[in-house]
């Protein structure tokens, strides 16, 4: 049996910026990430969590695997969600940099934007930071498969 994530905002505490809500979607990779945590907007789907021994590589850094598999995820779900549902997406090309540290402790945020929607193809790409600083930045471009009838 399993049960809905409670979607009542999440005020600011232990780190957690004010608006994110548990997670609903999770999934058997994202998983053993959790708690994961997600704030909607108009634009784009954010997703973020609190950075634990078990997101990390052996230098005690979050895993650039973690990094990229959560910039995937937010901008695909960012492009779903400008596509209005009722579509599916399946991640065409992917591309990341790391561009600083992310580490035990810090909140990882990472913040997509929408470039392209369009009937076959929709591209976005994001920023990923650790407490506000910047440490990645990714882009993807995601095949739209209409949902069947």
């Amino acid at each position: 049996m399993t049960t809905e994530p409670d979607q009542t905002p999440i005020p600011a505490r232990d780190g957690i910026p004010d608006g994110f809500v548990r997670h609903s979607r999770s999934s058997p990779l994202t998983a053993p990430w959790e708690p994961l945590y997600a704030k909607t907007t108009a634009e784009a789907v954010m997703l973020g969590l609190q950075i634990r021994e078990a997101h990390t590589n052996s230098r005690g850094l979050a895993h650039g695997g973690l990094i990229t598999a959560l910039a995937d995820n937010a901008m695909g779900y960012s492009c779903g969600l400008k596509l209005g549902g009722g579509a599916r997406l399946l991640t065409s090309s992917l591309a990341i940099d790391f561009i600083g540290p992310a580490k035990i402790g810090q909140w990882l945020q990472i913040e997509p934007e929408v470039i392209k929607v369009g009937a076959k193809l929709c591209v976005a790409q994001c920023f990923v930071t650790a407490d506000g600083t910047r440490c990645a930045r990714a882009n993807g471009t995601f095949s739209v498969v209409k949902a069947k009838e």
